[in-house]
């Protein structure tokens, strides 16, 4: 199964207010493990960056001005994203975000339930609790040390840890494959059933008794001394 942990960082909360993309970041996954492949990109978004997101991202007007639109990445984005289920913490948020770009650009937009939202199953495991990505860290023992700012590809990184526990921890070695199926066998070939048609098979030869004649003769005694209502003597 191939998942797509994915991150944005953006302008601000509401693209229908003008706010865009500034940063994606994505991993692959295969059957839960990351291949090592990734999708990092920073995005000119087009307008002035507000005063407070160098303190948030680190960036800046400066450093996005050169960088492409989102215009430029898309095509490259969605070939790495593919068909594959994506995995965002507050899927909503990033979904809402990217279905806007993508629909300017005559994109279909993502659908809700291609993306598993890991807030909503922190939430699940956890009520009551944070479900932020740094508490989910904090509770994983995952080292998030690093994340001294909002990053698109560190958070994804991160993320990937947390999913991993949300569903039951990495087991790199445990895998569950079906049990290949037996070849079927000619009517010659196959051993001989058992006469009441219950399909049990009899052995070839038949198994030694692993009692011994005073160990039988013992049984029998035991039982007759028990009388004609003996178990053994019913049927």
């Amino acid at each position: 199964m191939r998942e797509i942990v994915l991150d944005t960082e953006t302008t601000g909360f509401d693209p229908e207010a003008g706010d865009r993309i500034v940063e994606i970041g994505a991993i692959e996954l295969i059957n839960h493990l990351p291949t090592g492949q990734t999708f990092h990109v920073y995005i000119n978004p087009e307008r002035p960056m507000p005063e407070d997101a160098f303190a948030v991202h680190g960036l800046s007007d400066d450093f996005l001005a050169d960088k492409p639109v989102f215009a430029d990445i898309a095509e490259e984005f969605l070939r790495f994203v593919g068909q594959a289920r994506l995995v965002i913490h507050n899927a909503a948020f990033d979904l809402r975000f990217l279905n806007w770009e993508l629909g300017r650009l005559g994109h279909p937009p993502f659908s809700e339930d291609r993306a598993l939202d890991t807030l909503a199953l922190a939430r699940r495991r956890f009520p009551g609790a944070s479900a932020s990505l740094d508490a989910l860290c904090r509770r994983f023992g995952i080292d998030n040390s690093g994340r001294t700012l909002h990053g698109a590809l560190l958070d994804s990184q991160l993320l990937a840890e947390v999913y991993l526990e949300l569903i039951g921890g990495r087991q790199p070695g445990l895998a569950i494959e079906a049990a290949p199926r037996p070849l079927a066998l000619s009517a010659a070939a196959r051993p001989e059933a058992d006469p009441g048609g219950s399909g049990r098979r009899s052995r070839p030869r038949p198994l030694p008794p692993r009692l011994t004649e005073a160990e039988a003769e013992a049984h029998r005694a035991f039982v007759e001394a028990m009388g004609p209502s003996a178990l053994w003597l019913r049927g």
